[in-house]
């Protein structure tokens, strides 16, 4: 089984997802990584050469890839679940886990890093609000969400993994049921 972790931009998914799997002893991969590597291109750089559909259709190759690995922490960009055929094939060998912070928090880390290609706006506050809107029902189809604004990215991994340990029992306890 895979740990997937997505959700906006500066939530938090690389920092938790390298934690989740040092501590689970699980392989871990960023799907940005692969589509850069993939790409030969930087993301910032496949955005403005070949634009965002070209963007999201290699996301989406680089999803079914991923999909398929087993005992794999995998981080996501935070736009992969804007196609539900990208939610069908990470959900077939994993939980996939939102992972939320305030809008503060993301204009805090986000003023910090440079290659946010959405973001290249005058009111990025506006601009990621919008998005978040946009994006709300796509993130309800994860497993479940786990904010991460007042949390460190340990914290953050331990209380996933009692989280997931927690829903592990529960299925067990009503696999069993059902069996009676």
């Amino acid at each position: 089984m895979n740990i997937v972790l997505t959700g906006f931009m500066a939530t938090g998914k690389s920092e938790v997802g390298k934690e989740l799997a040092r501590l689970l002893e699980m392989e871990f991969v960023d799907t940005d990584d692969l589509i850069e590597e993939k790409s030969e291109m930087k993301i910032p750089e496949i955005f403005a050469k070949k634009g965002e559909k070209y963007f999201r259709d290699v996301e989406s190759q680089i999803a079914k890839e991923v999909g398929s690995y087993d005992n794999y922490v995998i981080a996501t960009g935070g736009g992969i679940v804007l196609r539900q055929e990208n939610i069908k094939a990470l959900k077939k060998n994993g939980k996939i886990i939102n992972l939320t912070t305030s809008v503060e928090k993301i204009l805090c880390r986000v003023s910090k890093s440079f290659g946010r290609p959405l973001l290249n706006v005058k009111d990025k506050k506006a601009e990621i609000e919008k998005l978040l809107a946009e994006r709300k029902p796509y993130y309800k189809k994860c497993d479940f969400s786990f904010d991460t604004t007042e949390t460190t990215s340990v914290e953050a991994a331990k209380k996933i993994i009692k989280k997931l340990e927690w829903i592990g029992n529960m299925q067990s306890r009503i696999w069993r049921l059902c069996r009676l």
